[in-house]
C-alpha cells in the first residue's frame, strides 16, 4: 500500500492497495501541501482505531 498525493482543485491524497485499487481518499482538497501531508499522517495513525457500529 502507498499514499499518492496529487493536485486538482488543491492537494489531495489517496491510499492505493498493492493491486492498484484505491482504498481511501481525502475528504477535502488542501490549499497547502503541508496540510495534505498532515492529513496523511493522521490517517496513518488512526489504523488502530476501533470500529463502532452506529
Amino acid at each position: 500500500m502507498y499514499y499518492e498525493k496529487y493536485r486538482t482543485d488543491g492537494w489531495r491524497w489517496r491510499l492505493v492497495a498493492s493491486n492498484g485499487r484505491i482504498i481511501s481518499v481525502s475528504s477535502e482538497a488542501y490549499v497547502a501541501e503541508s496540510d495534505c501531508d498532515r492529513s496523511i499522517e493522521i490517517n496513518k495513525a488512526s489504523s488502530a482505531a476501533p470500529v463502532r457500529r452506529g
